[in-house]
């Protein structure tokens, strides 16, 4: 068995071969293609363990080694706990492949969740999703910001892009420039609008009958986009054995220091999943204004700790629902 480690970057990848007692086998830097890869493997012509560090283009690399042949075991490590076990003063692309393993031979790999590949492709389309929803937003507050510097009078209406929003801006008169800018930016957020009802649509289409929407739906809070972050950034819940870790992995934890008989509660975790969080955090808002126990949790912490401080705490309470759930 040799056991191979992965530094894996942008466009090539160091890769460090080693058996079972510890000799370098091979080593080489590689272009990131899978023919490439797959021959570096098949030359070893042995059964082979591989790992490479999670970031954020893990996923085309993890799939191509699964379909390799001689590649018993892809492992996925985390990348601060590997830093942890194996800090060193002189980091170079050699080095991190070759420690990497090393700690593959000695089973030290701090594994990192992998989750499926169609579990993968949804996530996209949900990050996808709010991208867009993003871009809409700074394309809407351009448009204000146009308005404002040409002192444009604004209707009595709850939403200037609705229906009677845009017929009034549809009669705005404007110089020039400034009206072609104003045209320009209104056919931009029309063509997110329709770019956003895609994405929707694609995940209907895959998410409609799955099991975790239908339970999370249930959660007050909890509605189609933010059910389906929460469902895919989970994925399964029975990797968390308690709702204390699924509240760790969103970051919604606060980070504690004990030290000679002081405990020091700061800030919240900064190694989290940030997507979670987001979601968590946004769907607490929306509880605590439709629902009794939510608001009542909200308004007791509010008197003490203040709005922000009170909402994750809802948060907070609402990953424990889910979890329960």
């Amino acid at each position: 068995m040799l056991y191979v480690g992965i530094d894996y970057h942008k466009r090539y990848s160091q890769v460090n071969a080693v058996d079972e007692r510890g000799k370098a086998r091979a080593h080489s830097r590689l272009a990131n293609d899978f023919c490439t890869i797959e021959t570096f493997f098949r030359t070893l012509n042995e059964p082979c363990k591989a790992v490479l560090e999670a970031g954020w283009n893990w996923g085309v690399m993890y799939d191509w080694l699964e379909q390799i042949e001689n590649v018993e075991e892809v492992q996925l490590a985390h990348p601060q706990r590997v830093q942890a076990i194996a800090a060193a003063q002189v980091k170079t692309d050699s080095i991190d492949a070759s420690t990497l393993s090393q700690l593959l031979r000695a089973d030290l790999i701090p594994r990192a969740y992998i989750p499926g590949t169609e579990t993968r492709r949804l996530r996209e389309i949900v990050r996808q999703r709010l991208f867009l929803v993003r871009l809409r937003t700074m394309m809407k507050n351009r448009i204000h910001a146009l308005l404002e510097r040409h002192h444009v009078s604004l209707p009595s209406v709850s939403d200037l892009f609705g229906k009677k929003g845009r017929q009034y801006l549809s009669r705005v008169v404007l110089s020039v420039s400034a009206q072609q800018l104003l045209t320009q930016d209104l056919k931009l957020l029309d063509s997110l609008d329709e770019e956003i009802k895609q994405t929707e649509q694609w995940l209907k289409s895959n998410l409609g009958e799955d099991r975790r929407m239908e339970i999370l739906l249930t959660v007050p809070g909890l509605g189609q986009l933010l059910g389906a972050v929460v469902a895919l950034e989970i994925d399964t819940i029975e990797r968390f054995s308690q709702s204390s870790k699924l509240v760790a992995y969103a970051g919604l934890a606060p980070s504690t220091y004990a030290s000679g008989g002081r405990v020091t509660h700061g800030g919240l975790m900064k190694q989290s999943n940030k997507w979670l969080r987001w979601a968590l955090v946004e769907a607490a808002w929306a509880a605590v204004r439709c629902d009794p126990y939510f608001r009542s949790q909200f308004s007791l912490r509010c008197k003490s700790k203040g709005s922000q401080t009170a909402i994750v705490a809802v948060a907070r309470r609402l990953a424990e629902v889910v979890w329960h759930v």
